[in-house]
């Protein structure tokens, strides 16, 4: 049976897909999650992303793509839960009057991942067209089970880091992951290698996410993003 073509799957993706701003630069995200009573909802992207203005707790700006409307989120307007060796990130929030989906999107099943070859879609905001929701495609070139991260052949341009990065089937669109990163080919001029993480970290968050006192008790607090940060500019 055929599976849904990308330009669908695109379609079906895209009223999720927010764009993040922040003091810092900009990156790509997707509603994941709705707390039990539906006052909060999650927004999926890449921690680098937001890290370092959660650390120095700068306001994070949300652009519903589709309806190009915006929320300002300042400190006590929101929680964000990190995952640092995931590159992953979640910011818990009111959605007021964003036109967000009633449903979130289906994630691969769990204790599954793709098989090397198999296609792979995904969505963001390059620097180069930033303000344009943008379509990629690659093969899956390998998993890295410790890492839990596919290395795909396609690229990652900044401002797609956070972006969902997803798979069809003939019935539906399944989110495999977050874009990380983009591994240059340092010995040459051919390309390199994307990078796309996991899901686990945002399956937690669905199962933690009841109210917004429980899950203000697991966010990630400033200074241990303020730390992480300082690390990882230690080793760049």
């Amino acid at each position: 049976m055929a599976r849904i073509p990308w330009r669908k799957g695109v379609e079906i993706i895209r009223p999720h897909v927010v764009k993040i701003a922040t003091p810092r630069g900009s990156g790509t995200g997707f509603l994941c999650a709705y707390s039990e009573d539906r006052k909060f909802c999650g927004v999926a992207t890449a921690a680098h992303v937001i890290s370092e203005s959660h650390a120095w707790e700068e306001p994070i700006r949300i652009l519903h793509y589709d309806s190009q409307k915006i929320q300002l989120l300042r400190k006590p307007e929101r929680l964000v839960w990190l995952n640092y060796k995931l590159d992953t990130g979640v910011i818990l929030f009111g959605k007021g009057e964003l036109p967000l989906p009633k449903t979130t999107l289906s994630f691969m099943p769990e204790k599954r991942h793709l098989k090397v070859g198999d296609e792979i879609g995904w969505v963001g905001f390059p620097a180069v067209s930033s303000q344009n929701l943008c379509f990629f495609s690659g093969r899956n070139s390998y998993w890295l089970e410790d890492s839990r991260t596919y290395l795909v052949d396609g690229v990652a341009i900044n401002g797609v880091s956070g972006g969902p990065a997803f798979y069809t089937t003939a019935k539906q669109v399944r989110i495999i992951g977050s874009v990380s990163a983009y591994l240059p080919n340092r010995a040459g001029a051919t390309p390199g290698l994307a990078m796309i993480s996991d899901v686990d970290q945002f399956r937690e968050v669905i199962k933690a996410m009841k109210d917004w006192d429980e899950a203000k008790k697991k966010e990630t607090l400033p200074d241990e993003a303020k730390e992480n940060t300082e690390e990882r500019n230690k080793g760049t």
